[in-house]
């Protein structure tokens, strides 16, 4: 008899053998549930790595850093997986601190606050840092503000001038000092709301004022996806980083480009639709608003993004480490993004 057309494909049971994680993910396209999803996710990015003029967005937000992400953000951004980088202010902070040689710690989510508390270890679920660190932090901040004083940034500005001091301290680890070496534009469209925010008030009430424009970013990183033939992105989380770059979508058409909506999207989160939040929403309910495209190649995997990511660039690793890509850069002229291209 033959089968239906929605039935001709079976699902293939993952044989266990010696083979590259690569190879793993291959197979675990013919499996199901996440297993699937994060398969498909791979390859969603691989094709569009091989798919001409497109720059790559990434959104980052939760705790990455901390939970030990921080290289892996680095390769992305060294190897031009990803054109640009929006990330919670959190995140950018917690890359300085490590870059100043400080650390983060293995701890327990069973610790005991009160008793973390009265010894100055501040905890993010099960990871430890003393919080007289992360204050010497704050002020190295406010202390490279003040060598600004009175200026006007963009965060992209502000954060590549930052990446450039961390560059030359000889972090080359750093997420900061990666994307300034390698042209790759970081946007925190809420720096406030972190500690690099807490650096630039610490600064403010010494007299130093360096004001963070967060209109230009806006502004910014819209030139961006006006400039590119077409547009896809990656989001760890969802959050601030996630609209900020879904808006450019609808900014670009109110300011009279014909744009169709992001053409890949790929995102990693444990939230779920059904509370409403952006975090969960699915990219169809994107399409409504245009700012991810009908057509678009979209996979979005329900898992934590901290089993995912290390996971999906090792196999980007295997497949594409080889490859050559010609890949969208960037830079502003009195206030005007211009696009170029460079083999990667």
């Amino acid at each position: 008899m033959r089968l239906p057309i929605f039935t001709q494909n079976p699902t293939r049971p993952v044989e266990i053998k010696d083979r590259s994680l690569s190879d793993l993910m291959d197979a675990m396209q013919y499996t199901g549930f996440q297993g699937r999803k994060l398969a498909e996710s791979v390859k969603a990015w691989e094709n569009m790595l091989k798919d001409e003029n497109v720059t790559i967005f990434m959104g980052l937000s939760g705790a990455m850093v901390p939970a030990g992400m921080r290289k892996v953000i680095t390769y992305l951004i060294e190897n031009r997986l990803i054109d640009c980088l929006v990330s919670t202010g959190a995140n950018i902070f917690h890359d300085c601190h490590e870059a100043l040689g400080l650390k983060h710690y293995v701890g327990s989510h069973m610790a005991n606050d009160e008793e973390l508390f009265e010894h100055g270890v501040d905890r993010i679920y099960d990871v430890f840092a003393y919080e007289e660190e992360f204050r010497n932090t704050d002020h190295f901040i406010a202390d490279f503000a003040k060598r600004h004083d009175g200026e006007q940034y963009s965060s992209r500005e502000f954060i590549s001038l930052l990446g450039k001091e961390i560059s030359e301290k000889g972090d080359d680890q750093s997420i900061i000092a990666s994307a300034y070496k390698h042209n790759v534009p970081i946007f925190i469209p809420a720096l406030c709301d972190s500690s690099i925010g807490i650096g630039l008030t610490i600064a403010r009430r010494l007299g130093c004022n360096v004001n963070i424009d967060q209109i230009k970013d806006v502004d910014e990183i819209t030139q961006m996806v006006e400039l590119s033939e077409k547009t896809g992105v990656v989001y760890v989380g969802g959050g601030v980083p996630k609209n900020f770059i879904q808006q450019t979508e609808v900014v670009a058409s109110i300011m009279g480009h014909e744009v169709a909506g992001h053409e890949y999207a790929i995102q990693y989160t444990a939230d779920v639709p059904h509370w409403g939040g952006l975090s969960g929403c699915t990219f169809d309910e994107a399409v409504s608003w245009g700012k991810i495209a009908k057509e678009a190649k979209k996979v979005q995997v329900f898992m934590d993004a901290t089993i995912a990511l290390p996971i999906v660039t090792q196999t980007l690793y295997e497949k594409t480490n080889d490859q050559v890509r010609k890949a969208p850069s960037f830079n502003w002229e009195e206030g005007q993004a211009k696009i170029y291209f460079e083999t990667i």
